[in-house]
């Protein structure tokens, strides 16, 4: 039933840096994978709310209203409940594990608190261990419970003062899941501690012991947001996409996902449901502007050498050229797609995929967005060494003979190859980056080779990517469709942003794609897809829209634009992918491609306002 389903939007992220949980405004965790992001799921509730797992705790009394926030500047997430017999919240968090070593040993604290009055929580653990494919035991002792799995094996401790002789009503039901109930007068705090990895020892823990956990994991994060360098309008909101960002960085390899989630609907009940779990090509490269624009010069730099490691390795699959437009975090690529039949989806919204197929698929934008990235943390000081140019080059000799083909595009499209024109730009722009460096630097390269590729890219866009009759850089060759990829063009240097071509080709967008500031990637009636139903506006291309504006001088509608867009996201501050007709948020959540668009947006933008005062 749809109700048995909080809102995509109705969650708060919390994780350690090698995985993430997502809590509800209800108090229920119902997505956690360990001991990576792409792990298979301990609690999956958001996908099946019958056979997913979930591990809840709210009060037994009626809610008034639940409210959520985050301790300012952390990942600490509070869910408050409000009731007629008292105040209670339940804090919950991840420990910080080591950034340089992949564990499968992950801790997650929830925090019990009554605030005033007298409160009753109920508790609910119901794990389902490989998507509810792998059986476990129940093991329950006094001091906590141990699901164990052939493979898998989750332990909860109970949190208490020393002198509690039993808090908790504990019991289990027949399927093997765990019930307790805690009872708190005011000022009284309890809790669990969840923990992954071989199983160990139960024990009860202190209070003490926890809040000094709280404390570390609070220091953490203050003082990592600390380092931001940015000082602009919008600062609480661009610095919580950057800890949005951070939260979905597995720290061993510096990789980012697109986002912790997989299978959320970019329809409801339709098959748009993709995996994002994995790292793409793309999005990493993105994420080097973003986090160098705030400062944030060790991730970026992280990313960049993952991007330069897979550049190194040159091995695609499936005729996608040296680079896999996506990768697991730690850089392997097999993402083989497959389906769980007996899930039945956010929602209904079946089916529910885990892995991605497109990871094969010939996109050729990612040469240009990985060259470029490369290209601008190498201006910031993160030099390209002897290795790497070697690798570069390579590279680059392959987009000059390859980039004049049909492709599927940067949306991944299942419905044919086509001459995109976005992969075409970024091809320009791949040849460019490298041209320049090459100058800069006075390296050994195909330069003229790579001269000549580059503007045969361009005219070709200026000839076959212009359409005289929509006045307007089109999709692809082969329609007349506009494209909010496209959106990029002056942002790369490829056309001045307030040429003649430029401008027509924006006001184009705001008649086709542009609905009260929101943005559609295109339109999937009159260009394709393979994929059957509709999708709603794609939160990136608004904020992408934002940037361009600001660049073309139309800044007060740049302003209002994004402001606007600012009232879309979550009462976290959160995005998804997308945003439904009736302000509702839809696909994987948070997007990592979303934030780091917002946060050049907001940069672009008041560079432009301080420019014009």
């Amino acid at each position: 039933m749809a109700n048995d389903y909080p809102l995509i939007a109705d969650h708060g992220l919390i994780g350690d840096m090698q995985t993430s949980a997502l809590v509800s405004t209800d108090g229920c965790i119902d997505w956690f994978c360990s001991p990576r992001f792409d792990s298979p799921s301990i609690f999956g509730a958001l996908l099946d709310a019958r056979r997913g797992g979930h591990f809840r705790i709210r009060p037994t009394a009626p809610v008034v209203t639940s409210k959520q926030l985050y301790l300012p500047d952390t990942a600490v997430l509070i869910t408050r409940f409000l009731t007629d017999s008292g105040v209670g919240e339940v804090i919950d968090f991840m420990r910080v594990v080591d950034s340089t070593t992949a564990t499968e040993d992950h801790r997650l604290i929830r925090m019990v608190r009554c605030v005033r009055g007298e409160m009753s929580f109920a508790v609910d653990i119901a794990p389902r261990f490989d998507y509810g494919r792998e059986s476990s035991r129940t093991h329950i002792s006094q001091d906590g419970v141990v699901f164990e799995g052939p493979r898998t094996a989750v332990s909860v401790c109970l949190v208490s003062e020393p002198d509690d002789e039993r808090l908790a009503r504990t019991w289990a039901d027949e399927a093997g899941d765990v019930h307790a109930e805690l009872r708190l007068t005011a000022g009284q705090m309890r809790g669990l501690s969840l923990q992954t990895g071989p199983p160990g020892p139960i024990r009860r823990i202190p209070v003490d012991e926890v809040w000094q956990l709280f404390h570390d994991t609070v220091r953490f994060w203050t003082t990592w947001v600390s380092r931001s360098t940015y000082t602009g309008r919008w600062r609480e909101t661009l610095h919580r996409s950057a800890i949005t960002l951070k939260l979905m960085t597995y720290a061993p390899t510096g990789a980012m996902v697109a986002a912790p989630t997989a299978a959320l609907p970019e329809q409801i009940g339709g098959e748009r449901n993709w995996d994002y779990r994995y790292t793409w090509v793309r999005d990493a490269s993105f994420s080097v502007y973003s986090l160098l624009g705030m400062g944030f010069t060790d991730e970026a730099a992280a990313l960049g050498r993952w991007l330069r490691d897979r550049v190194d390795e040159g091995r695609g699959k499936n005729g996608s050229g040296p680079l896999n437009i996506m990768y697991r975090v730690d850089g392997s690529s097999d993402l083989s797609e497959e389906t769980l039949p007996s899930w039945s989806g956010y929602r209904g919204s079946a089916p529910v995929r885990i892995g991605n197929g497109a990871a094969g698929q010939l996109q050729l934008d990612i040469y240009g967005e990985a060259m470029d990235s490369i290209y601008f943390a190498d201006r910031h000081g993160a030099a390209v060494g002897h290795q790497g140019w070697e690798r570069i080059c390579d590279l680059l000799d392959w987009v000059t003979v390859n980039w004049d083909q049909p492709e599927e595009g940067i949306w991944e499209t299942r419905g044919g190859r086509q001459d995109f024109t976005y992969g075409r730009l970024m091809s320009w722009l791949a040849l460019d980056r490298g041209i320049r460096m090459a100058a800069e630097h006075g390296r050994p390269a195909g330069v003229e080779r790579w001269r000549i590729e580059r503007d045969a890219v361009y005219r070709q866009i200026m000839t076959r990517g212009w359409s005289p009759q929509r006045r307007a850089f089109r999709q692809h060759y082969g329609t007349d469709v506009l494209d909010a990829a496209l959106l990029r063009m002056p942002t790369v240097g490829f056309i001045a942003p307030k040429d003649p071509m430029w401008i027509s080709t924006l006001a184009a967008m705001d008649e086709e794609l542009v609905i009260d500031s929101l943005v559609y990637r295109y339109d999937p009636a009159a260009s394709p897809d393979g994929l059957r139903g509709s999708e709603g506006t794609f939160s990136l291309c608004t904020f992408a829209y934002v940037s361009a504006l600001a660049r073309a001088g139309q800044v007060n509608k740049a302003r209002v634009t994004f402001e606007k867009m600012l009232t879309y996201a979550n009462h976290l501050g959160l995005y998804s992918e997308e945003i439904g007709l009736t302000g509702e948020q839809l696909g994987n959540f948070p997007q990592a491609f979303t934030h780091l668009a917002l946060i050049d947006a907001g940069i672009a933008l008041d560079s432009e306002l301080d420019r014009r005062r």
